[in-house]
């Protein structure tokens, strides 16, 4: 129905410019004495700064790792204003044109910690942008300051613990529990520790440094306390300060149509299987309003880029409208992270990094849903329900997105293990490695344009083992027939990181995988791969099936429908595959089924009633996005 097709905003892409990784800032080492390892000047800028300002240097290395990962982004801000390692935010006047009073100066306060640090350490505000060792001083220096603020002291002699409350104010929340969850974060951080070569291919390593920090502090700060999640609507965990803004269940026009979701009591009317990533392709405001519009689409959470900070809009329990496929609709949760995905970095921050996994966490532990890449999926990652509906499919959270990293944050890493061989028969999963991974992308800023190079999550796939050789074909995407090609949207030739494929053939440094239904090369150097061989199932078509079909959906055989709900046709899409070909299975226990819910008032036994059938199907890896394969035209096996 077109009313549950996502309605896009125009996209606005403006690529900001992303150093390259892995590149120095300095020359070639002279023969006869080489200058110091590029880590030795970030390693020697922390630790100068905590020394200078009194401040613990695993305090200051966690916080910085909390913000940006230790990245400079070459002074380019992100969408709060943030800049360089410490994210000091410099005042946009935009920012608070719409806002008076008390709240007005709490958000401009908010808005300016670059010049707090200007004046706490006498450095040029273009310094700080810019200036990396700046930036780190001026970090210091305001952590500094927040601690004597509290009644607390500073020096070499201090222990972490005592420096939580100093933590907290460093997040320029707007509550207490907003603060004390970025304050939760990095000593989580620290406990584990972490080592990262940045985006200018510097070397930076904090050792693990487990503290209990005195929590106590947080009540020191002057901020509203917040609403904690147990106390109110939303379903989120305690530590993310979620708010309830419900998108309307109502009727309008005069068809006796509605919107924006549908009621359901799931999962006895269909369990929760994925979590769907998506992203806004609108700025936050805009989109909280569009779903708080009946006629328009819904989603459950919608996250902010600035902050993490998330809202509610649809129960868990209900059906939202949001991946455009109904079948995922009736088995999924959608997050909207705020941002545009031909710009990747600049909305992707790592504060909505890190409340999107803690929400994710949260919601796979409540409603069991296996925390890897084949239930925690991109909106990219969906299939077409029929054939028509391939070529229009979404493509967002898109290249930029850090699949590595969010995983990571997941507790599931992505596999990139070299314990089996890579060969014909294994499944692979893809992990390039995210901050080394430039690909060529265009078509971001305008036709016919490259985009500003950024990291990117993806390798692509070629016809034959040749740098040089036309990018795979994808007749969903393409029903021309035409080579894949580089555009931004172009998913159709991509294996994105965590995205797993059997090995058709191996040829030096080129490996071949089954990739919907014909053979993608890509480049995995055994000295530096991309691929990682697995253990596995694997479905292949059974003995005598020339091609077996696949779907976009597990929808019910015809004899399973009641009297009163006509049967939805079980359509498969224009792929197939061949004889000889096999696809990693994501998931074997997917309920056949279909949820009918077509009315406002959804009265039985026709209407907000799940219908179930015992044509069995799996979940496959095909392609870019998943599929379905009927069980009875396949046979499972595990992989070589």
């Amino acid at each position: 129905m077109l009313r549950r097709s996502k309605i896009l905003a125009a996209l606005a892409a403006v690529a900001l410019p992303i150093t390259l990784t892995g590149v120095s800032s300095g020359g070639p080492p002279a023969a006869a004495a080489p200058p110091p390892a590029p880590a030795t000047v970030a390693a020697t800028a922390y630790h100068a700064a905590a020394a200078k300002y009194g401040v613990p240097e695993s305090v200051l290395l966690a916080v910085s790792y909390a913000e940006s990962r230790w990245d400079d982004h070459k002074g380019s801000p992100s969408t709060s204003g943030g800049y360089g390692p410490m994210h000091l935010t410099a005042l946009d006047p935009s920012e608070v044109a719409d806002l008076s009073g008390k709240q007005k100066v709490a958000k401009a306060e908010s808005l300016r910690t670059l010049y707090k640090a200007s004046d706490l350490t006498g450095l040029d505000p273009a310094a700080l942008r810019t200036d990396t060792t700046a930036n780190i001083n001026g970090g210091a220096a305001l952590l500094a300051s927040y601690q004597r603020s509290l009644g607390l002291q500073v020096g070499a002699g201090t222990s972490p613990a005592e420096w939580y409350g100093a933590v907290a104010s460093y997040a320029e929340a707007g509550d207490k529990v907003a603060a004390s969850g970025f304050a939760d974060d990095v000593y989580s951080i620290m406990a584990k520790g972490a080592a990262r070569l940045t985006n200018t291919g510097q070397q930076v390593v904090m050792p693990a440094t487990a503290v209990t920090p005195d929590k106590a502090q947080v009540h020191k700060l002057s901020l509203p306390t917040g609403v904690k999640p147990a106390t109110s609507n939303v379903e989120c965990p305690p530590t993310l300060g979620c708010e309830w803004l419900p998108a309307p269940y109502s009727e309008f026009g005069t068809a006796g149509d509605y919107g924006n979701h549908d009621l359901a009591n799931r999962p006895k009317t269909g369990k929760i299987d994925y979590i769907v990533i998506h992203d806004t392709e609108g700025t936050w405001q805009g989109v909280l309003n569009l779903v708080q519009d009946p006629t328009y689409v819904s989603w459950q959470y919608t996250m902010r880029s600035s902050d993490g900070h998330t809202w509610q809009h649809v129960k868990a329990n209900d059906v939202a409208w949001h991946a455009g496929n109904w079948y995922v609709n009736m088995h999924s949760i959608g997050i909207e992270h705020e941002g545009f995905a031909p710009q990747g970095a600049t909305w992707f921050t790592e504060a909505m990094y890190r409340n999107s996994a803690k929400l994710v966490k949260y919601l796979a532990a409540k409603n069991n849903i296996p925390i890897d890449r084949a239930h925690i999926i991109g909106h990219d990652q969906v299939p077409g329900t029929i054939p028509s509906t391939v070529s229009g499919m979404h493509w967002d959270p898109g290249p930029y997105w850090d699949w590595e990293h969010y995983m990571d944050l997941l507790g599931a890493p992505i596999y990139g293990h070299s314990i089996f061989p890579v060969r014909p028969g294994s499944i692979v999963s893809i992990k390039p490695g995210f901050q080394g991974n430039v690909q060529v992308v265009t078509n971001c800023d305008a036709p016919n344009t490259t985009c500003t190079p950024q990291a990117t999550n993806f390798v692509y796939l070629r016809q034959s083992p040749d740098d040089n050789a036309p990018l795979v074909k994808d007749i969903g995407l393409h029903p021309t027939g035409i080579d894949g090609t580089t555009d931004v949207s172009d998913m159709g030739s991509r294996a994105a990181a965590g995205s797993q494929y059997v090995v058709a053939k191996r040829q030096g440094d080129w490996v071949a995988v089954w990739y919907l239904g014909a053979m993608g090369w890509f480049k995995s150097p055994a000295k530096t791969p991309d691929a990682f061989a697995k253990p596995g199932l694997v479905v292949k078509p059974k003995p005598g099936k020339t091609s077996v079909p696949v779907y976009g959906r597990a929808y019910p055989e015809q004899a399973a429908y009641p009297t009163g709900i006509p049967y939805q046709t079980v359509t498969p899409l224009q792929y197939s595959i061949g004889a000889g070909q096999a696809y990693p299975v994501g998931d074997l226990n997917i309920e056949t089924d279909y949820y009918r819910a077509v009315t406002f008032a959804g009265q039985p036994p026709t209407d907000h009633v799940q219908v179930l059938g015992k044509d069995r199907y799996y979940q496959i890896w095909f392609g870019h996005r998943m599929a379905y394969v009927r069980a009875a035209d396949v046979d499972i096996r595990p992989a070589f």
